[in-house]
């Protein structure tokens, strides 16, 4: 028995040990394009070296690791196939441009100890200027376009666990904010043909944002001024992670003020397991808003205080079927 556990210990730890090798093949196939190409069919050794640039033995390595991550699969006449798992990497929206972004987060962790400290300047900071309060009001219209592109490609997974998770059928009218250019309330509204909905973000966000449905309109605004709104529901969408606890408080005691009575607050975004620690809501995400700089992953017990101090009622943490992409808390202002 000691030595099965010690053997594996022994496999995890070299698992930790081996992690950021793997991510880097899995950035190098993305970037390459190599789940792409394999998706026509198997190719030989040959074959992808020469599709994707790179010299036969280098290609080899490659192949091979991919193949060890379960990303393609080496037949027995030695040509490579796109495997299941490589597929899921294609089929999920927006993962692949997460993966190609996550290249300025490694950076960012390039020095961890740094990090930690407070000693460096995370480029994913400059990357999510909003989070700056007052100085990230002025966004140019280039930079906010950047951002907002990539979390409206990876926002369909989020929304779809989010709906999944969580009842909107009394709602009549929806205020989503921070809701860029309006990812997730396309998705609400096709799913409940009687809402309407608004999409409030920074003027740099929604200035150019088009929707082909008539009951979505942009509302531009920061959720640090009064909100002018006629919704009975409002939803916060991978918003709260992004900023500090007193920011929270002050969106969430404004969001208090503007609801009416009985009316439902929404928070979806990814969290801390608490008092029970978790790989995705305690290392991953925890790392990532701390490259932000004014970020913190929260618990959902965490959420719900602040929660009560803005004086709502009604606190529900949902069961999370797939915790890596999102966890729900709702709540209403007291009738």
């Amino acid at each position: 028995m000691t030595r099965h556990l010690a053997a594996k210990d022994g496999a995890r730890l070299f698992d930790l040990v081996s992690g950021f090798a793997y991510t880097q093949v899995l950035l190098a196939a993305v970037e390459l394009d190599l789940l792409a190409i394999l998706k026509a069919g198997p190719l030989s050794l040959d074959q992808v070296s020469q599709r994707i640039g790179v010299p036969r033995k280098n290609a080899e390595i490659l192949l091979n690791a991919a193949a060890a991550l379960d990303l393609i699969k080496k037949q027995r006449d030695g040509r490579y196939r796109l495997a299941r798992l490589g597929a899921a990497t294609l089929g999920v929206p927006g993962l692949e441009q997460m993966i190609l972004h996550h290249r300025m987060f490694y950076d960012d962790l390039s020095d961890p100890v740094a990090l930690l400290r407070g000693e460096t300047r995370p480029q994913l900071a400059e990357f999510w200027p909003y989070v700056k309060g007052e100085a990230g009001r002025d966004i140019p219209p280039e930079t906010a376009a950047t951002y907002s592109n990539l979390m409206s490609e990876s926002q369909s997974l989020v929304a779809a666990e989010t709906l999944a998770t969580v009842k909107l059928d009394d709602v009549c009218h929806l205020l989503d904010i921070g809701g860029g250019t309006g990812a997730f309330m396309t998705k609400v509204l096709a799913q409940y043909p009687k809402m309407n909905g608004t999409v409030m973000d920074l003027p740099s966000v929604v200035q150019n944002a088009v929707s082909a449905e008539p009951r979505m309109n942009f509302q531009p605004g920061s959720f640090l001024e009064p909100i002018d709104t006629s919704a009975d529901a409002i939803s916060l969408i991978r918003v709260l992670y992004d900023h500090s606890d007193e920011t929270v408080q002050s969106l969430l005691t404004n969001i208090y003020d503007t609801l009416p009575s009985g009316g439902l607050l929404l928070i979806s975004e990814p969290m801390s397991g608490g008092a029970t620690p978790q790989r995705a809501g305690d290392v991953y995400f925890p790392l990532y808003t701390l490259c932000m700089v004014t970020g913190r992953t929260r618990s959902a017990d965490q959420i719900s205080d602040l929660l009560s101090i803005a004086g709502f009622c009604d606190i529900k943490i949902h069961a999370a079927h797939r915790p890596y992409v999102t966890c729900c808390v709702t709540c209403r202002k007291a009738v």
